[in-house]
């Protein structure tokens, strides 16, 4: 289950990411940004599961972010969210320290 995160993903709040809650939100906005924040900067792999539900869910453009570490993770980030889901990459690039080339 996941949740909402504030302040510098500090503080949770109780409002659940679900599909009823995704479409509610879809009335107000015209994309997406989501954080898996459990895995944000560790370069160790991404929220799975989270993707796919964002796959599944998300009618409206939506990128995820978090955990990236190889370009394999790019594929299946492509695969489990239906190729409705974007990607942001950071820590994992060279330039910010990572082994992803920028270039």
């Amino acid at each position: 289950t996941y949740y909402v995160v504030t302040d510098r993903w500090q503080k949770f709040t109780t409002f659940k990411l679900d599909a009823k809650n995704i479409q509610t939100l879809e009335n107000f906005c015209d994309e997406f940004l989501v954080h898996g924040v459990d895995a944000e900067g560790k370069q160790q792999g991404i929220l799975t599961d989270l993707v796919q539900k964002l796959g599944e869910w998300c009618s409206i453009p939506v990128t995820y972010a978090g955990g990236v570490r190889s370009l394999e993770d790019l594929d299946l980030i492509r695969k489990l969210g239906k190729r409705k889901v974007d990607v942001t990459v950071g820590s994992a690039l060279d330039i910010f320290g990572g082994k992803l080339s920028y270039r």
